[in-house]
């Protein structure tokens, strides 16, 4: 069983999501100065194009998310502790979550989300690699249950 079988299963499926959309907002909440500014206006952008448009994202990528980040989790439960080693894969993991948006976002017919993917994809490593421990535990925490 592969991680979105276990997490996205529907008695978890809402909780999840609720959890990876928090785990955004405090990831913004942490960034500051002009790089911080810029994501911040971005996501506020976002969330203007409709009311709910972040989870209802959110809860479309992550059956990719989990699946690209499965191999990294299970090397993890093998060495015995899949949190520390996705965290300490956190360049692979970021890059494996990209490869994900960076093809979605080619098929997107919203110019306001292409362009402002775009615009921050440059960065956008950084900010996922700085995620990923927060990933990690939200994955955790559903796994668990």
């Amino acid at each position: 069983m592969g991680l979105s079988d276990g997490l996205l299963n529907p008695n978890k499926k809402a909780m999840v999501v609720d959890d990876c959309c928090n785990m955004i907002d405090k990831q913004l909440a942490s960034k500051s100065g002009i790089s911080g500014m810029a994501l911040k206006t971005a996501f506020a952008a976002l969330k203007g194009i409709k009311p709910g448009y972040i989870p209802e994202v959110v809860e479309q990528l992550l059956p990719e998310c989990f699946t690209a980040l499965d191999p990294l989790w299970s090397e993890g439960v093998e060495k015995g502790d899949p949190v520390e080693h996705l965290v300490s894969s956190r360049s692979e993991a970021a890059d494996a979550l990209l490869g994900i948006t960076d093809a979605r976002i080619k098929l997107s017919k919203r110019a306001i989300v292409r362009g402002t993917y775009e615009k921050l994809r440059s960065s956008a490593k950084k900010h996922v690699e700085e995620a990923v421990p927060d990933l990690a535990l939200v994955i955790d925490k559903y796994v668990k249950e």
